[in-house]
């Protein structure tokens, strides 16, 4: 050995001598053996997880339904498109598609469209059995079916533009089927509304404007003669001062402020602008006219909430209140003090904390209009003033069918409109009648519109999140 080096191991040969000793012993030679039989042997299955034995009980596309036959619908369809030239069906065909597939008659655009038909102004039946064998396979209802067929691909949900094809309603669906005011439409939102029985209900009502709910054309007629009244330069958009008009000046110039600063209507991109759009006006006039509803008193109760912390607090009622009073003055009515008011509202509220008002407290109050128009429509306070408070109650608690607020009205001014056109009808004396100033307004209709969004879609939400609000709200549930 060289001087001045040290004798080390080598490591891997120590290990490897170590190993051969190991399996050279006969206990290590027995286990070996013992560990290649178990290894021959075939394994038997493991018994199935507890969870798998637990029944599916989510059902987002509706739940399976073993009755369908899917061949016999097929088959029905095919003997539908056997009755059109060279099997291909128009939009004018759809009619009796939608019936063979066992749709109500007014799915036919939504049909239509689902297989590509606006596209090439037809559909085959190859190309529509294809697109209906697939729903009939991943939709079991209705609401799951018309999602599919009008959601835009790779979405779950509706949104606004999703329903031109199915009627031009949109802001009276939304207001009503949205309890979520997300601007997206569910299947779940879709099954706790009424909106497709009302869509069945199309062919079997000759009239339907008893179809009040969403499709009625005297409601349309009046909301938009009301937007016309205050678009003086009829650019389809009205600013702060065209919206103070309504009704004389009845609402507090405060809350038309909180209108325009995106509470409720959520931002917009016209609001940097200072207008809101005929979209926006709907919901207003509808909230305005009826604050009983859930989707109302939601409304008010956003523009209300001045710091966006899902209560309304003394100082905000104090805040609105004082402009009452000052136009109380002004009309020579001793206005009561702002304490004696307050008790008077907490009586009727009853809220459950004390200190601040829950948008939970409200919708269980069957008051909230008394408790909103004290607050910023002058109008209405007097006239609920000059009721008894059990007269009210009265009313809210009357039995059987009632008309909504929002119903009444809508009847009441489309009589007035009707009237008023009535008045203006020239005497037949063989000259074409110039058009009464009604019609103007339906003609009108016909052009701005077609080169506008009309029917534009609300915007996303403001920075103050509805889920704090729906958190507390029976109607409202986590989808």
């Amino acid at each position: 050995m060289p001087p001045g080096k040290v004798l080390q191991p080598v490591l891997k040969m120590k290990v490897d001598e170590l190993f051969l000793r190991w399996l050279s012993e006969s206990g290590t030679q027995l286990m070996l053996q013992e560990c290649l039989r178990v290894q021959t042997k075939k394994e038997e299955p493991l018994p199935p997880a507890a969870s798998q034995s637990i029944p599916a009980f989510y059902f987002p596309r509706g739940r399976p339904k073993e009755t369908v036959n899917v061949d016999a619908v097929i088959a029905k369809i095919e003997r539908a498109f056997a009755q059109f030239p060279h099997e291909r069906a128009t939009m004018e065909n759809m009619g009796l598609v939608a019936k063979a597939c066992g749709c109500p008659l007014y799915w036919k655009a939504p049909l239509f469209c689902g297989a590509g038909g606006e596209r090439t102004g037809s559909v085959s039946v190859h190309k529509f059995v294809a697109m209906w064998r697939k729903v009939l396979h991943g939709c079991h209802d209705d609401a799951a079916k018309f999602v599919h067929l009008l959601m835009n691909p790779g979405c779950n949900y509706l949104v606004q533009e999703d329903f031109v094809p199915f009627l031009q309603v949109i802001q009276r669906i939304f207001y009503t089927v949205n309890r979520s005011w997300s601007g997206r439409i569910t299947c779940a939102e879709l099954r706790r509304s009424t909106f497709l029985q009302n869509v069945a209900l199309l062919e079997e009502e000759a009239d339907i404007n008893q179809l009040t709910e969403y499709f009625s054309y005297e409601h349309f007629y009046v909301i938009y003669c009301k937007f016309w009244e205050l678009d003086t330069d009829h650019d389809l958009l009205i600013d702060a001062q065209d919206l103070a008009r309504h009704n004389d000046h009845a609402i507090s110039a405060k809350m038309i402020d909180r209108i325009f600063s995106g509470a409720v209507t959520r931002g917009r991109k016209v609001q940097k602008e200072g207008k809101i759009s005929y979209a926006d006006f709907v919901w207003f006039l509808i909230s305005e006219e009826d604050k009983k509803t859930p989707t109302s008193i939601e409304y008010w109760f956003r523009c209300m909430d001045l710091d966006g912390d899902g209560a309304l607090s003394m100082f905000e009622l104090e805040y609105f209140y004082e402009e009452q009073c000052r136009r109380l003055d002004s009309m020579a009515i001793e206005a009561l003090p702002f304490q004696d008011c307050l008790c008077q509202m907490l009586d009727l509220v009853k809220p459950r904390s004390e200190g601040k008002i829950t948008l939970r407290d409200l919708k269980q109050c069957k008051l909230a209009n008394v408790f909103f128009d004290t607050f910023f429509n002058i109008e209405k306070y007097l006239d609920h003033e000059q009721k008894e408070q059990v007269c009210l109650l009265r009313e809210s608690d009357s039995d059987g069918p009632e008309l909504s607020d929002w119903e009444k009205y809508a009847a009441e001014e489309y009589d007035i409109l009707v009237a008023e056109e009535a008045a203006g009808e020239p005497w037949e004396d063989g000259y074409d009648a110039e058009l009464s100033p009604v019609d103007q307004k339906l003609s009108a209709l016909r052009t701005p519109l077609a080169q506008r969004p009309f029917f534009e879609a609300p915007s996303a939400l403001s920075a103050v999140d509805l889920y704090e609000y729906a958190c507390a709200d029976d109607d409202l549930q986590p989808l």
